[in-house]
């Protein structure tokens, strides 16, 4: 046999041993002697949640606007007399107490005139003294013929001139009073006063130049517009006493101030439907300003048996307001809702959810209707 037929023979040899173990390896796949291993199922994943339990309590029902702060006296300064401003005694957006000197015109032309009306007067004192002694004589006089009638009431008629000469230099001696009193500018009530206007050594040529503004800060008035809808509730919360007004400034870390409200207008606005109100609100520290912005929180009773759950356990969607509950089964449920006033971390739930249900706080963004879940409570939250 030759070297090539020897070559077919062993190659043909070789595909068929790989064609037997093939053979053999499929039978044992499809029901030989050897056996596949078992696939086990795969297992449901269980996600752990944070709960909080929703609680039942009475709070207080608010009524919530958006309104400004306004001073309860805004007085501008303005000077009466003229004159150099001698002295600016009080610095610019200083703080000031009743009575104390904000400005001082120059007195001197004024101290002058006063000193000139009172001269004067005493003159007229003098002239008036004689008057009334010449004419109590010249009336004894006159009585025993000693003395003309028509000579007597001359005297009565300087009697009569130099009284009248007195009070009208009285009414001038006062006037220069006043005018001296005038260079004098001094904060009518205590308040903080704006920047000048007139600067020392400028000449105060006209009455009534405006020198610079004071405003009152305590108290301060908060304004908002509560709409006529309102009106009732607002009306039989004031029948039952005081109605306390909480004010918050746009300023998250800002201070919360509460005051009464002392004020609600007697006409409703056509155009918009609201009426004008207003709340005093006790500013002792001074960190409202005329101007800000606030939200006004209107206190008119209290809602019972109110459903209360954390903020963070509320999500949202297209269809509305909604929080999981842990259902059957340890299964998420989603429960649409809707939302009253806010208390602090908490929120009223005026529909939607029960009593003692257990609302999931944390891993929002994970669950879905019916995902399994693993509750556990929630570390810092209540709902009480």
């Amino acid at each position: 046999m030759g070297r090539k037929s020897v070559a077919i023979l062993v190659a043909a040899g070789l595909a068929g041993a790989g064609l037997t173990s093939f053979l053999a390896l499929s039978a044992g796949e499809h029901g030989g002697s050897a056996q596949a291993a078992p696939v086990a199922p795969k297992s449901t994943p269980v996600l752990p949640v944070p709960t909080v339990a929703v609680v039942k309590k009475t709070v207080p029902l608010y009524l919530d606007y958006v309104g400004v702060t306004e001073s309860l006296r805004t007085v501008t300064l303005q000077a009466k007399v003229t004159g150099y401003l001698a002295v600016q005694a009080a610095a610019d957006g200083a703080d000031v107490k009743a009575g104390d000197l904000v400005y001082r015109i120059d007195p001197r032309d004024y101290e002058a005139a006063l000193n000139r009306a009172k001269a004067q007067v005493q003159h007229d004192e003098a002239a008036l003294d004689y008057a009334r002694v010449n004419n109590h004589r010249n009336s004894q006089l006159a009585k025993d013929g000693w003395v003309a009638k028509d000579v007597f009431d001359q005297n009565t008629s300087t009697l009569h001139q130099a009284e009248a000469t007195l009070a009208s230099d009285q009414a001038a001696l006062e006037m220069a009073r006043l005018n001296l009193g005038y260079t004098e500018m001094r904060a009518s009530f205590t308040g903080r006063l704006s920047r000048s206007l007139v600067h020392e050594g400028t000449l105060i040529s006209a009455a009534g130049t405006q020198l610079n503004t004071l405003v009152q800060l305590d108290p301060i008035y908060a304004t908002f517009n509560p709409a006529e809808t309102d009106l009732a509730a607002i009306d039989k919360a004031r029948a039952k006493g005081s109605v306390p007004v909480e004010i918050r400034t746009n300023d998250a870390d800002g201070p919360s101030l509460l005051g009464t409200l002392s004020f609600v207008d007697n006409t409703v606005d056509r155009g918009t439907g609201t009426i004008t109100a207003r709340a005093t609100i006790p500013n002792t520290n001074l960190a409202l300003l005329p101007g800000q912005y606030i939200r006004a929180r209107v206190m008119i009773g209290d809602q019972p048996e109110a459903l209360l759950v954390p903020q963070a356990a509320i999500g949202s969607n297209q269809i509305g307001k909604f929080v999981y509950v842990v259902g059957a089964g340890n299964k998420a449920e989603q429960h649409m809702v809707k939302l009253g006033a806010t208390y602090g971390e908490l929120v009223v739930v005026n529909d939607g959810v029960k009593e003692g249900e257990a609302v999931i706080t944390g891993n929002l963004q994970k669950l879905g209707p019916g995902t399994a879940v693993q509750p556990k409570a929630a570390a810092g939250q209540s709902g009480s």
